[in-house]
């Protein structure tokens, strides 16, 4: 009996393979060069030379595939094997549990710190703008609960990026909002719900365009921001997301995220690097850019 299926993300490179039973609590991650030597499935899967990475967390097991590879002609074969292996309970031994880190960062927001764990916490960016959509994520619930200065909470890879009000002072509260996560993830706390839909938040009169249906000079500003921008934003907490390109008045239009959004400094991130950027990788392609903040 199949117990696997498939779903898509918003990576295209990528797909998610679904099991109706908790794999892990935390998070998984496993490339060419690793041993993983505590998941059969990843040992297997890795061995198939269009497979680029395995990413096991929660309910699902995330596969990422080289470009030129149809998922149609190869999903159903993945997809009896990830079943065979849940069907012998054999996706992932569980391990001794490693001991947390976690480290603060400042980010160019003032409003802004980031802290970082030493294991990955989500396979997808989770961005939570008010309290009260909070729901399907224990961490953040647990945040907002202890600490009401924060306003939005962003999730991505290994680390949280928290955003405080104007009432208080990260000088005063950084070593204290550490210690608190810490303690939540060494005791076992959940990060996000089996069950949550991963999504990205966006203002409401934003749209922002689902990346299969991206224009050939869209796809080429998504692989620059990509392969030049996304790294260093998402190293500062925050994330940067191409929303769609005008070519009548050769405008690209931006989603910022996390740290980004509503930073003093990303305007002249935008027009002085971004912008510049685009202008010289694209030539008489691109004139403008202009940002929205998430």
């Amino acid at each position: 009996m199949m117990r696997v299926y498939t779903e898509n993300t918003p990576n295209e490179n990528v797909l998610k393979f679904v099991c109706d039973e908790t794999l892990t609590q935390g998070g998984v991650e496993f490339t060419k060069d690793s041993s993983a030597t505590e998941s059969p499935l990843a040992q297997v899967l890795l061995t198939i030379p269009f497979i680029q990475q395995v990413f096991i967390t929660a309910n699902f097991v995330a596969i990422e595939k080289i470009d030129g590879v149809s998922w149609d002609d190869v999903k159903d074969d993945l997809l009896e094997i990830v079943n065979e292996h849940l069907e012998e309970g054999i996706i992932l031994y569980q391990q001794k549990k490693q001991p947390y880190t976690v480290y603060a960062e400042m980010t160019p927001n003032p409003a802004v710190m980031k802290f970082v764990a030493n294991a990955p916490l989500v396979p997808e960016i989770i961005e939570i703008k008010d309290r009260e959509k909070a729901a399907g994520v224990p961490l953040a619930v647990a945040i907002f609960k202890e600490y009401p200065f924060v306003k939005e909470i962003f999730l991505t890879e290994n680390y949280v990026s928290l955003t405080k009000d104007d009432s208080e002072d990260w000088d005063l509260w950084t070593m204290d909002v550490r210690s608190f996560i810490l303690n939540y993830l060494q005791a076992g706390g959940m990060v996000f719900e089996e069950f949550y839909e991963f999504k990205t938040e966006a203002p409401e009169e934003v749209v922002v365009k689902p990346r299969e249906e991206f224009t050939d000079v869209e796809e080429q500003i998504k692989a620059i921001l990509d392969e030049y921008v996304q790294p260093a934003v998402q190293n500062d907490g925050g994330n940067i997301e191409l929303i769609e390109f005008d070519e009548e008045t050769r405008t690209a239009k931006m989603l910022l995220q996390g740290a980004c959004s509503g930073c003093p400094s990303s305007t002249a991130t935008l027009k002085n690097g971004i912008e510049g950027l685009l202008k010289q990788m694209l030539p008489d392609v691109v004139n403008n850019v202009e940002a929205v903040n998430g």
